[in-house]
């Protein structure tokens, strides 16, 4: 695939090879219940073994709009089955970027342009393509908040999706201790790609991983069980610094 980079100010190409050293990286998954979306196909659930050249697609296209433009780094836990397991990129579901998120404020250009967007999972999983509660908060939050979609960009502490083994792939379960060490490089890996103004962990458990990094870092409430209230504050807030 043929794919342009972002521009930056001066509207020049800015090349990407970073971008395929990082996704060479993410090949290093640990064992166990855990899938890695950009390397491995979900054989009861994707479409077919297309599937993650399509997720690896996207997020390189996601991460090339920011290159050099991202001013704030969300970091969440890890990806979820509603989430980056079919679309490849933390924190946004098949609905944002198909356009069927139905609560308003996101555009699916706001993930990425001049790539068609696409779904992997099969539509009689869910004929609508998965939603992400979390997702769609986040998106939506930031947009009304008035922030560019390419200037802030998202990642996960442990950037594949841990499920629980006894309810199958459509489940998420916390990635142990063990399962989070292996992320680390992933991690700093991504820091070192998108060296933002400000760095915000999404919850505890991020904050924990980037504070281990040594890694200037605010921490928000995540928005799941009730917290969107007060992550809308606390974010709006920090955007307001930028």
């Amino acid at each position: 695939m043929n794919y342009i980079g972002s521009r930056d100010s001066d509207s020049r190409i800015v090349p990407a090879p970073s971008i395929a050293s990082f996704l060479s990286l993410l090949k290093k998954a640990p064992r166990g219940a855990v899938f890695n979306p950009w390397w491995q196909v979900d054989a009861d659930n994707d479409l077919g073994r297309h599937a993650p050249r399509i997720r690896r697609e996207q997020l390189r296209a996601y991460f090339s709009e920011r290159i050099g433009k991202a001013r704030l780094a969300l970091i969440g836990e890890a990806l979820s089955y509603r989430g980056g397991h079919f679309t490849g990129i933390a924190m946004t579901s098949e609905r944002i970027l198909l356009g069927r998120a139905t609560d308003g404020g996101i555009d699916p250009r706001d993930v990425f342009g001049g790539l068609l967007p696409r779904r992997t999972s099969k539509p009689q999983k869910n004929p609508r393509g998965f939603a992400e509660p979390t997702a769609s908060i986040i998106w939506r939050v930031l947009r009304e908040l008035g922030v560019p979609g390419d200037r802030f960009v998202l990642w996960n502490a442990f950037p594949w999706h841990s499920f629980d083994p006894r309810k199958g792939m459509l489940s998420n379960r916390t990635p142990t201790t063990a399962e989070l060490s292996t992320g680390t490089p992933a991690l700093e890996a991504f820091l070192n790609l998108f060296p933002c103004e400000c760095v915000v962990a999404v919850g505890r458990l991020a904050k924990s991983q980037l504070d281990g990094l040594s890694a200037p870092v605010e921490c928000v409430r995540h928005p799941a069980s009730g917290g969107a209230a007060i992550f809308r504050k606390q974010i709006g807030t920090i955007a307001r610094r930028l």
